[in-house]
């Protein structure tokens, strides 16, 4: 079995696999991880392995406590990957997106895929048919548009992210709804549709906290997996072993 964290800069996941198989995952809060890691070593105590996957300073007491228990391989830059790796700045890509690139290049082997993941930030990540990771681009996330509206002026408030019935707003708080929400959208179905024209049988995967609440509002045909950093995490984990 194979334990895998993925740190990111909101939250912490962590999940227990049977070879390829998802068999527990848990959102943590950092204070309690070391305890929480332990508790779950214990249940699953087949786990010999790990990988961490960390974009935050992760308490460095959380490798110990894992180390107790497995071994332990924490994802860098320099970590071996399955695919070609065409990034121009290789040493700063984020481990968030090695991991997304790597479940991709599992998930659809011969084929184009682009992967976005909105979460803190909103990531594309590209890898054809050669098996080549491209890169993709970086933009603010859900979360972070409705902050960035309430902290750059003077009087709008903050918000959180809720469903829009009408695209155009009769109010400050709808306007703001509108906004954000088919501003996105409409990023997201913009960028789908310019892949498309480069990369033929192009196929979409959707991750990320806020997945979910996007996928059904999208005009492109997408799959929705709000897994898939895990999954890419074992398969490097698993890539690495030997």
């Amino acid at each position: 079995m194979n334990l895998v964290i993925d740190a990111g800069n909101t939250l912490i996941k962590v999940a227990v696999f049977d070879k390829k198989q998802l068999i527990f995952q848990e959102i943590i809060d950092e204070k309690g991880l070391p305890l929480r890691l332990k508790e779950i070593c214990d249940v699953y105590s087949k786990v010999k392995w790990g990988m961490v996957a960390s974009v935050r300073n992760l308490d460095p007491k959380t490798l110990a406590v894992l180390s107790v228990f497995c071994n332990v391989m924490q994802l860098t830059q320099n970590t071996s990957t399955p695919y070609k790796n065409s990034y121009a700045t290789a040493s700063t890509l984020g481990v968030d997106r090695i991991a997304l690139a790597t479940a991709a290049f599992y998930h659809n082997p011969r084929g184009n895929t682009l992967v976005l993941d909105a979460g803190t930030c909103l990531t594309y990540d590209m890898v054809n048919d050669y098996g080549e990771y491209l890169g993709g681009a970086i933009s603010p996330g859900l979360n972070m548009r409705y902050r960035a509206l309430h902290e750059q002026t003077a009087k709008l408030p903050l918000l959180e992210k809720s469903d829009v019935l009408d695209f155009i707003g009769n109010s400050t708080e709808t306007s703001i709804h509108s906004g954000v929400f088919n501003g996105m959208c409409a990023e997201i179905d913009g960028v789908i549709d310019q892949y498309k024209l480069r990369f033929r049988d192009l196929t979409v995967i959707l991750t990320g906290g806020d997945a979910d609440f996007l996928s059904k509002r999208l005009k492109n045909p997408i799959f929705a997996n709000p897994n898939f950093l895990l999954e890419g995490l074992n398969y490097l984990l698993e890539y690495n072993k030997h």
